[in-house]
C-alpha cells in the first residue's frame, strides 16, 4: 500500500522557513457530506490512522532538495534558513517521498506575512467553532453526528475576524499574520480547514496537538495537557518579534491562564486579549486574570457575544 503524504500550512520570516506534515501508512478519507452514523464512522476513522516513522522526506526549496526523516509519530518539520529573499503573501512549497520506484509529490502553502504591525492568534473550539467543550458528552455527540456543514460559528465572529485580518491594511490583497492554535489534534486538520473555508474565516496557519493513533484516543481528543498551546504561541511571538498581537480564546479551558503567562513574558508585545464567556455567568478566576492583564496595560474584553468584541476593537482603534 502506497504511503500518504499530508502537508500543513507553513510560515516564514526574513530568515527562516518552517513547513510540516505527516506520512501515513494508512489513513481514511473524510467525507464531509456524510450524515449521522456515516459521519461518526468517518470521524472515528481519522483516529485509526497508521504513521510511518524514520521515513525519508524531501523538500524542494529553490534549487535545493533538502532531505530529512519523519519522527516516531510520522510527523516531519523542516526549519530551513533562507538564503535569498522570498516574496510576501501565500506561496507554494513542494515535498516528496519515494516508495519503491515511484516518487510521490504534494504541494502545500506557506505564508510570509506582508510587513505590518499586527498578528492574530485564536483558539478554535468555543472561540469561533461552537463545540461545547465543557460538556463532554455533548461535545462528543456533536463531533460524531454533526458533519462539517452542520457545525456552527458564533454570531458575528466572522466579521470580527475578517476585520482583524485586514486591520491597518490599505491593500485588500494583504492580510495580517493569522494563526489558529488549538488543543485539537492533527487528526482534525482537514475538518478545520474545510470549516474555516465554508464560513469565510481568514486563511491562517493552523498549529495543533500531536497526532493520535487509536480509537480510545478519540475520546480524549482536545483534553489533557495544554502546555503545547503555550509553547506554540510563545514560538510565534518569538518568530515574528516585531508584531503586536491580539489573542482570542474562551473561558471553557485554560486560555485565560495561558494568555496571562504569555503577557507576563512578552510585556510589550500583546496589544489585546479577548476571552469568550461560554457559560451563563462570567468566571471569577477569569475576571481576576483580565484585571491583572489590564494592570500590565493589555487591553482586555471578556464578552458573551462577538458584537461586544467588535465594539471593543473599534473603541481601541484596532479595527475601523
Amino acid at each position: 500500500m502506497k504511503p500518504i503524504l499530508q502537508l500543513y500550512r507553513g510560515y516564514a520570516n526574513e530568515e527562516e522557513l518552517i513547513v510540516m506534515g505527516h506520512v501515513f501508512k494508512r489513513t481514511y478519507d473524510y467525507d464531509f457530506q456524510k450524515k449521522n452514523l456515516k459521519n461518526a464512522r468517518s470521524i472515528i476513522n481519522q483516529f485509526r490512522i497508521k504513521t510511518l516513522e524514520n521515513f525519508d522526506i524531501y523538500l524542494k526549496c529553490g534549487n535545493q532538495e533538502i532531505h530529512t526523516k519523519t519522527l516516531d509519530d510520522g510527523y516531519f518539520k523542516f526549519c530551513i534558513p533562507l538564503e535569498t529573499q522570498i516574496n510576501f503573501g501565500w506561496m507554494e512549497y513542494e515535498v516528496s517521498i519515494k516508495y519503491e520506484n515511484e516518487t510521490i509529490t504534494e504541494k502545500g502553502s506557506f505564508i510570509r506575512p506582508h510587513k505590518g504591525k499586527l498578528g492574530i492568534i485564536s483558539d478554535i473550539d468555543d472561540t469561533f467553532l461552537i463545540s461545547h467543550t465543557q460538556n463532554f458528552f455533548k461535545k462528543i455527540y456533536i463531533l460524531l453526528f454533526k458533519n462539517v456543514n452542520d457545525r456552527k460559528v458564533f454570531t458575528d465572529v466572522v466579521p470580527h475576524y475578517q476585520a482583524l485580518s485586514s486591520a491597518g491594511r490599505n491593500n485588500k490583497e494583504e492580510e495580517n499574520a493569522f494563526f489558529y492554535v488549538s488543543s485539537s489534534e492533527w487528526n482534525l486538520y482537514r475538518f478545520i480547514v474545510k470549516f474555516t473555508k465554508i464560513h469565510k474565516l481568514p486563511r491562517a496557519v493552523i498549529l495543533l496537538k500531536d497526532i493520535r493513533r487509536g480509537i480510545t484516543d478519540f475520546f480524549m481528543s482536545g483534553r489533557g495537557n495544554h502546555d503545547h498551546k503555550f509553547d506554540k504561541i510563545k514560538h510565534v511571538l518569538e518568530f515574528y518579534p516585531n508584531l503586536k498581537y491580539v489573542l482570542l480564546g474562551d473561558d471553557s479551558q485554560h486560555d485565560p491562564v495561558l494568555y496571562e503567562r504569555i503577557c507576563k513574558i512578552f510585556p510589550v508585545t500583546v496589544k489585546a486579549v479577548y476571552i469568550r464567556q461560554t457559560g451563563k455567568h462570567q468566571k471569577e478566576a477569569t475576571k481576576k486574570i483580565m484585571k491583572n492583564l489590564e494592570a500590565l496595560e493589555v487591553s482586555v474584553c471578556y464578552y458573551k457575544n462577538s458584537s461586544e468584541a467588535i465594539m471593543h476593537s473599534k473603541s481601541i482603534g484596532l479595527i475601523q
